[in-house]
């Protein structure tokens, strides 16, 4: 996965695909900008369906691809942010999140947050996920991380954040995604990633033994 662009056309297809008819795509006639910041567009547009129904689809578009890292140190733990977040107007705790520019390196966009808001800096890197956020309504796609060989640096937030930073075992994220005190869906789908990568040796054998035995 660290080796191609996974949302390129040359992606793989998955197996139980291969072989069937090619999908019908839906047609874009045409569309109108009905509202943009320096973050993002909303797109309105004439659309015909895969079943020829034509439709009126809106799209909200991202100008940055998300980024995303989970930091693991040595003895299990991870670094944890918690932020209120406006649009659901509540407090949300994740691993370190943000954004990077689509001609940035996404990686560097991953350190830079790391650093940002957990005032980290990481020595090994392994990719975790590539995601399509909410493919239905968005087109934000997002990559993230695995970090460990951790290191403090200076925190660095935006200038519009107040941010809090935990330490917690490995184990009790997962305890706590379980509860649903921890929602955010890059945090949920990194975790259990990781998880999946501790158990099938994906990671360094010390580093998996720490995540899954610390409690």
């Amino acid at each position: 996965m660290d080796d191609q662009d996974p949302f390129g056309e040359d992606r793989p297809v998955p197996a139980w695909a291969e072989g069937l008819p090619t999908p019908v795509p839906w047609q874009d006639r045409g569309h109108d900008v009905v509202y943009e910041t320096p973050w993002m567009k909303v797109t309105q547009h004439d659309a015909v369906a895969p079943t020829g129904r034509a439709a009126r689809y809106g799209v909200l578009r991202f100008k940055n691809l998300a980024t995303g890292v989970l930091p693991v140190h040595a003895d299990g733990t991870v670094t944890l942010v918690g932020q209120a977040r406006f649009a659901r107007g509540n407090y949300s705790w994740e691993m370190p999140e943000g954004g990077a520019p689509f001609d940035e390196d996404p990686l560097q966009g991953a350190m830079r947050e790391l650093a940002e808001e957990a005032g980290l800096k990481a020595g090994a890197w392994k990719r975790a996920l590539a995601i399509e956020v909410s493919n239905s309504i968005t087109d934000e796609i997002g990559l993230t991380w695995i970090a460990w060989d951790l290191t403090p640096v200076p925190l660095d937030p935006d200038p519009t954040e107040v941010i809090a930073v935990v330490r917690v075992p490995f184990t009790q994220l997962l305890h706590e995604i379980e509860r649903g005190a921890v929602l955010d869906g890059f945090t949920v789908a990194t975790a259990y990633r990781a998880y999946h990568m501790a158990r099938e040796g994906q990671l360094p054998g010390w580093l998996a033994h720490a995540m899954l035995t610390r409690s």
